[in-house]
């Protein structure tokens, strides 16, 4: 078995080996992952994070040793926050900008390090190691910071960004993890039976007319919800589903509530 990790912002995953393949998920900076197969052009990888699977071009590959892998899962995990953050290599020139929901490998706070392999790097900004702490205010205020990202199928990143990639970020920040699609994240969790029940940062998902699961969204307030949909926006919700307040009609059908969030977090 062969391993990587992310050493660009943001690393598109396909789920077939092929340029015109949609997009399903996308490797954000310091993510690692298994390689499982490959072909000249392609690796298919499993993300250490969510185990999601798909494949990526052969050049954005970084490989790392089995022994690094291992100590990257049992680090504690540091997230970036803020919408964009400077990273410095120690070594070489350019500066560049990693996305909010970045992970920092072996981050040492004193310095402002990390490092990615062999390659050390120090980062300007805002960074946090999540802590069990008024999660449910940190979450809002991060979900904030997307507003007006626009909708991408398989995003995870304020450049663009789907439903369940929302989410999924957001509860990262936090230092819970949750799995990718919306489907499998309705899975988790405790129910909640009615919407005036929802705490800030339970999550809502709808179905369509077949019944799956096809949506999920944020609960904010009472009757409030943060979701992406066109764009990241805020829309009213009730025991019917998603109200679009520009359009002054229903947009999803709600199907059920699901707290990750513990009540003493």
């Amino acid at each position: 078995m062969r391993y990587g990790i992310s050493n660009l912002s943001i690393v598109p995953v396909r789920t077939d080996p092929s340029e015109t393949s949609e997009m399903c998920t996308q490797i954000l900076f310091g993510e690692h992952y298994s390689i499982l197969d490959e072909n000249k052009k392609w690796c298919k990888v499993q993300l250490f994070f969510d185990g999601y699977e798909g494949w990526i071009d052969q050049k954005m590959v970084n490989e790392i040793p089995e022994k690094t892998f291992l100590q990257l899962g049992q680090q504690p995990l540091t997230v970036t926050t803020n919408p964009f953050n400077i990273v410095q290599p120690e070594l070489g020139y350019g500066n560049f900008l990693i996305v909010a929901g970045s992970s920092l490998p072996f981050y040492k706070p004193a310095s402002n390090t990390f490092k990615i392999g062999s390659d050390c790097y120090s980062i300007q900004g805002e960074k946090i190691q999540p802590v069990r702490k008024n999660v449910r205010n940190v979450l809002i205020e991060n979900a904030l910071k997307y507003f007006n990202s626009p909708y991408l199928w398989g995003g995870r990143s304020p450049f663009g960004v789907d439903c369940s990639g929302l989410s999924q970020i957001l509860y990262k920040m936090i230092g819970l993890q949750i799995p990718r699609d919306a489907g499998q994240q309705a899975l988790i969790g405790e129910n909640i039976t009615f919407v005036e029940e929802a705490l800030p940062g339970d999550l809502a998902f709808f179905d369509n007319e077949e019944g799956k699961i096809v949506h999920v969204g944020i609960i904010w307030e009472k009757n409030k919800i943060i979701h992406s949909s066109g764009k990241v926006r805020i829309d009213n919700i009730d025991h019917f589903g998603i109200y679009n307040i520009d359009t002054n009609r229903y947009s999803h059908q709600m199907r059920l509530m699901r707290r990750i969030i513990k009540d003493n977090d």
